[in-house]
């Protein structure tokens, strides 16, 4: 059995924007409980509650939410730094719906991925990932126009992903989040 949205974590992080889930070959994630998760993955005692014994894409759609899985500790000390979005994701998904926030979803992930296929020199995949997760969709959109208009591509995709990074970077000042992965 298989999440009818693998991009989307119970927990509540976007799958479809981690690294890992655009790996190729054996390392690939397929997302929450996509095909072949359990394989890759440890049990998930999130993934039991939500998806396993309720049938819930989302723990936001629960109506235990926020529950004892949900402490201080996991909100914001967990050191896979995209789990600092998944409080506002579950809020967002519970104040304006599982549709409405799939479509924002699918608007980073369309993003990502452009950014992705055209600046990614073999080493600024998990930096452009961890930013298409926590800025701003406003801010993801504006750089994707800046990168647009300035004209700027594969031609050299060393060059060009920094510039990339640059302004992301700029971005994250801006918004005060944090683009750095933790050690």
């Amino acid at each position: 059995m298989m999440k009818q949205f693998p991009t989307l974590g119970c927990c509540g992080l976007d799958c479809g924007l981690c690294p890992r889930y655009y790996t190729k070959g054996e390392s690939r994630c397929s997302g929450c409980f996509g095909k072949d998760f359990a394989k890759k993955h440890p049990s998930c005692s999130i993934i039991t509650c939500c998806f396993k014994d309720k049938g819930l894409e989302v723990c936001a759609k629960c109506s235990e939410f926020t529950c004892q899985k949900y402490d201080k500790e996991t909100f914001e000390k967990d050191s896979f730094i995209s789990h600092k979005r998944i409080r506002y994701n579950h809020n967002y998904i519970r104040e304006y719906g599982l549709e409405k926030f799939l479509q924002q979803q699918k608007k980073r992930i369309e993003i990502l991925e452009e950014f992705l296929e055209k600046f990614d020199e073999g080493r600024s995949k998990s930096f452009v990932c961890l930013a298409a997760a926590l800025l701003s969709l406003e801010s993801l959109e504006k750089a994707e126009k800046e990168i647009e208009k300035a004209g700027i591509g594969v031609d050299d995709s060393r060059a060009s992903g920094e510039i990339l990074k640059d302004l992301l970077n700029n971005y994250a000042r801006e918004e005060k989040a944090e683009l750095k992965l933790r050690k």
